[in-house]
């Protein structure tokens, strides 16, 4: 019985890690609330639960706020970046979706606009994380962000399901997630703990401690 209750114990450990998720969850939340913020609360929330996985870590909120501040200027220009981006499949979707050609024709538009989406959202899964193991300027972040999510399609449809489904899940089930107070308490940090494990196999392929 002792040994259920020991610090190094299985239900020790998980407490203790949903705790840290609880505060990074809270440090994200807070730290987004600016919105222009958002793509430098990324870095920090990615690079935080990249520690998290690899036990490379002493505070939370030490950690975050460190790679928070340290990140701000290029987190801010690639959420900038991943918006733009966003906005431009968006556009086509609109145009094809609202032309006036046959059916046939319109069909074929808009897979390939799905297909360009799909790329678009691969390579953007790998833009925060990469942000924060690597350092490199915006275009280089971009650039090779979409190289590995080409290079490591699988791991870009796990983290690309593992991040969407919750969402899928909330808007059409949200009593699943108590109307967003699981996303309130640990939500967004356990997603990006999930990916991580995923993140952290590939960023050891290229040097990534």
């Amino acid at each position: 019985m002792s040994s259920f209750f020991s610090p190094y114990s299985p239900v020790a450990r998980f407490g203790a890690k949903l705790a840290d998720l609880m505060i990074l969850n809270a440090l994200f939340i807070v730290t987004s609330l600016p919105i222009v913020t958002l793509g430098a609360s990324l870095t920090a929330l990615n690079d935080t639960a990249l520690k998290l996985v690899s036990d490379r870590y002493e505070s939370v909120s030490a950690t975050y706020l460190t790679s928070f501040r340290a990140n701000l200027k290029q987190g801010i220009a690639l959420g900038f970046s991943s918006a733009g981006l966003l906005l431009v499949v968006y556009a086509w979707w609109v145009v094809a979706e609202n032309l006036r050609v046959s059916v046939l024709v319109r069909i074929v538009l808009l897979a390939i606009v799905i297909l360009v989406a799909m790329r678009v959202l691969a390579t953007l899964i790998f833009v925060f994380p990469y942000q924060a193991t690597f350092e490199n300027s915006v275009v280089e972040v971009l650039n090779n962000s979409r190289r590995m999510s080409a290079r490591h399609p699988i791991s870009a449809l796990s983290v690309l399901i593992t991040t969407l489904l919750p969402v899928v899940v909330t808007v059409f089930y949200p009593i699943v997630v108590g109307w967003g107070v699981v996303w309130l308490l640990f939500g967004f940090a356990g997603v990006a703990f999930a990916n991580a494990t995923v993140f952290a196999r590939v960023f050891r392929r290229y040097g990534a401690d």
